[in-house]
């Protein structure tokens, strides 16, 4: 005779609840990296195929890995520089903060073996090396026209940190002392850093012209 599953027995649905949870509970992976614990999936893990985590996390791994007294995989590296290399494995895109050095991050892909993490970050760090300095200096020009009286004013009215660049006389030169011609252009200058404000900007390059143009008359 068939045995009976009493009240207290498993239904079908029970046994398969619970055969969902466990496979639930074996797609979470803890990492314990340098003292520093990472609750992850083995899917975020698995990401790149050919990678050290993708390796670590296989029934069938061929690598040697301790586990601590909580279950989670030891690795001895560096959290600071893991937390990028998770990430990015997460959701597939470059986050570092301003305060990790790429160059952390890197020798950690490297470590883990994930190419394109590798790539990503070797390209930001190139941009970097190429691009203009963090402390370099942005110019802003002005170009004001006065009239000869006012030359003195606008010399000793200068502040701010302007310069003086270029006296242009846009006047002809054989009325020089007509003050009905005598018309002068004055280039100055100022550093702004990286942030200038527009309202204050002269196009550089209408600067120079009016510069060029000076050095002739």
């Amino acid at each position: 005779m068939a045995g009976h599953v009493g009240g207290g027995g498993f239904s079908n649905e029970n046994i398969q609840t619970y055969n969902n949870e466990r496979r639930s509970s074996k797609q979470w992976v803890k990492l314990n990296v340098g003292g520093t614990y990472f609750l992850t999936t083995k899917t975020t893990l698995s990401r790149d195929t050919n990678s050290f985590l993708y390796r670590l996390v296989q029934e069938d791994s061929d690598l040697i890995s301790d586990k601590d007294e909580t279950g989670a995989y030891l690795i001895d590296r560096d959290p600071t520089y893991f937390s990028p290399v998770l990430n990015y494995l997460r959701h597939g895109k470059l986050v570092i903060n301003n305060d990790i050095a790429e160059e952390g991050v890197l020798e950690e892909a490297e470590f883990y073996n994930i190419t394109e993490l590798i790539k990503l970050v070797k390209e930001r760090i190139s941009q970097r090396e190429t691009g203009p300095s963090k402390d370099s200096k942005n110019h802003v020009y002005r170009v004001l026209q006065f009239h000869e009286e006012e030359l003195t004013q606008m010399v000793s009215s200068m502040s701010d940190g302007w310069k003086f660049e270029q006296l242009i006389n846009i006047g002809s030169q054989y009325n020089y002392g007509n003050e009905d011609h005598a018309e002068f252009l004055c280039v100055v200058s100022r550093e702004c850093g990286n942030n200038p404000n527009s309202n204050d900007i002269e196009p550089t390059d209408r600067a120079m012209v009016l510069q060029q143009k000076g050095s002739r008359i």
